[in-house]
């Protein structure tokens, strides 16, 4: 639902005016295009599978799982496209997939717990820092197309940590749950806009590998800083775990990258 829904946008996100950059002005255009509304909804419906998903399974193995979407992409890329599917993106697909079975089967039991308030305020005010330094350095020197990737990638990956705090507070604790959906809706907007701008920046086989890398794998490596696991009950000492995650981050980027999947992203993104 994610990616489908990219593809959508990236179409009326290219053609908007590139004054509208790093504006709400940019969101409330794009709102007004049926074919982006579409594929903001499917983004909001494809929540629900991923909140249900972080409460059967340990954080660290719905992350990776989100990369196969880019299978779907692939797919559509090759059906559309008539583009052949070679070893690169067929390794890729393999990388994907064998890197989340290593993943589910050498991850640490599903024990995870929330380590204390300021370290997790840190991890979500430190991302969201990056996701909205755009905002406060536009029309500056610092003001590139990079910047807004790397930022949309970290306001999507906020939104992915703040689903699993909601998550995992509702119903129990229903005061921090209401926080952390406004901190998810807040950060996903803020990442809309940065990754729309991105698209008219920069190509969609720039903009896709990256952004994708980012919101994906970041909050993983950020885990141990907010939640706490049972690591000593990870496989062989946590190898397994290790090599898929290392695996399925270089099949992301392959597919995101590849012949298929770019060409379809980049005429996406060029309105073609």
């Amino acid at each position: 639902m994610f990616n489908i829904g990219i593809v959508l946008q990236a179409i009326d996100a290219r053609a908007a005016p590139a004054a509208l950059s790093l504006r709400l002005s940019l969101l409330w255009r794009l709102l007004h295009q049926r074919r982006w509304v579409l594929g903001f909804v499917l983004g909001v419906v494809g929540l629900g599978p991923q909140v249900l998903a972080y409460g059967e399974a340990p954080f660290v193995v719905v992350q990776p799982v989100l990369a196969i979407g880019l299978v779907i992409v692939l797919a559509v890329g090759e059906r559309l496209l008539g583009e052949r599917v070679g070893l690169s993106e067929g390794f890729g697909v393999a990388a994907i997939i064998g890197g989340v079975a290593l993943v589910s089967w050498g991850a640490p039991s599903h024990t995870e717990a929330h380590r204390g308030a300021v370290a997790v305020v840190s991890v979500v005010g430190g991302l969201s820092l990056v996701a909205l330094a755009p905002f406060a350095l536009r029309a500056t020197r610092f003001d590139r197309a990079m910047l807004t990737i790397v930022a949309s990638g970290c306001g999507f990956g906020v939104a992915n940590i703040a689903t699993k705090l909601l998550g995992d507070d509702f119903p129990g604790h229903l005061a921090n749950a209401f926080i952390w959906a406004v901190v998810g809706v807040v950060m996903g907007v803020a990442a809309t806009v940065t990754g729309m701008t991105a698209f008219q920046r920069a190509a969609a086989t720039i903009v896709v590998p990256v952004s994708t890398a980012v919101q994906t794998f970041l909050p993983i490596v950020l885990e141990p800083l907010f939640l706490r696991e049972r690591w000593d009950s990870a496989r062989f000492d946590g190898i397994p775990l290790a090599a898929g995650l290392a695996l399925a981050l270089v099949g992301c980027v392959l597919l995101a990258r590849s012949r298929a999947v770019s060409t379809l992203l980049a005429s996406a993104a060029g309105g073609s």
